[in-house]
């Protein structure tokens, strides 16, 4: 995948949605629209570019990531059941090259609770080793846990996701996998559906104690379509710590999310 792929990717999303009827978003429509924990039917199509990456000669990387997300009922509690399947661009290193094709399926399950303002999800975490080659995935069946604390407020929302899986079974000749992700959450609405964004996700391999942390700041558009609600971003991110080889310098992340009503 070009470095001049995603500009133009990024252009043409623009350019697909500026036709669409436009009714401006309330505060809570725009938070809503930010909240991995509103309980509605999602369909998100992300892409995580990687420009250059420490110790591999500043080759770039893709992940696009399909993602959906479900409300649900078990044992009577709500819940939401997200689903991320990418689709991996390797490094065109030697001696394999560059090649496209699927990642780790993950799966979590969020219990949902409120605490007053506060919305909290936690839940159990499943990656399956659905990789088309070895260097798109890990190789082994992982699980663990992820937990959501979002707190909407009138000018936007403040919270994180994090994430923590190990490997119980798959490949004996890969690696044993241990890691954490940590992801902030920082929305700041503005006028006219417009926000900005700080999301960046810093990921701790505990085995071997690699690690990258990342800062982000983006922006992004929130619209209405009927009763769908569209939300359009780009984050650029800057890698400000890191330790081991493979770990991203710059990274863009790009977008477009859609909720539907139950």
């Amino acid at each position: 995948m070009s470095r001049t792929l995603h500009p133009m990717f990024v252009a043409a999303l623009f350019a697909a949605t500026g036709d669409v009827l436009q009714a401006q978003p309330t505060a809570e429509d725009m938070n809503k629209s930010n909240n991995p924990l509103t309980p509605s039917i999602g369909l998100n199509l992300q892409d995580q570019y990687v420009g250059r990456s420490y110790g591999l000669d500043d080759k770039d990387s893709n992940a696009l990531l399909l993602r959906g997300t479900v409300p649900h009922k078990l044992f009577g509690l709500p819940q939401i059941l997200r689903a991320t399947m990418p689709v991996v661009t390797t490094a065109d290193l030697p001696p394999a090259g560059r090649h496209t094709g699927a990642g780790d399926l993950n799966l979590f399950d969020l219990f949902l609770f409120k605490q007053g303002h506060v919305e909290l999800g936690l839940g159990p975490q499943l990656t399956l080793p659905t990789a088309s080659r070895d260097e798109m995935g890990t190789g082994k069946w992982q699980a663990g846990l992820a937990g959501v604390v979002i707190a909407p407020q009138p000018w936007g929302m403040t919270g994180g996701l994090v994430t923590w899986q190990h490997s119980f079974a798959g490949d004996d000749d890969r690696p044993t996998t241990n890691s954490l992700q940590v992801q902030p959450f920082f929305i700041y609405n503005l006028p006219q559906g417009l926000y900005l964004r700080s999301t960046a996700t810093m990921s701790f391999n505990l085995r071997n104690g690699d690690y990258a942390v990342p800062l982000g700041l983006g922006a992004g558009k929130v619209w209405k379509s009927g009763n769908t609600t569209l939300n359009l971003f780009a984050e650029p991110q800057w890698t400000v710590a890191h330790e081991g080889d493979g770990q991203p310098k710059f990274q863009l992340f790009f977008g477009l999310n859609l909720q539907f009503p139950l």
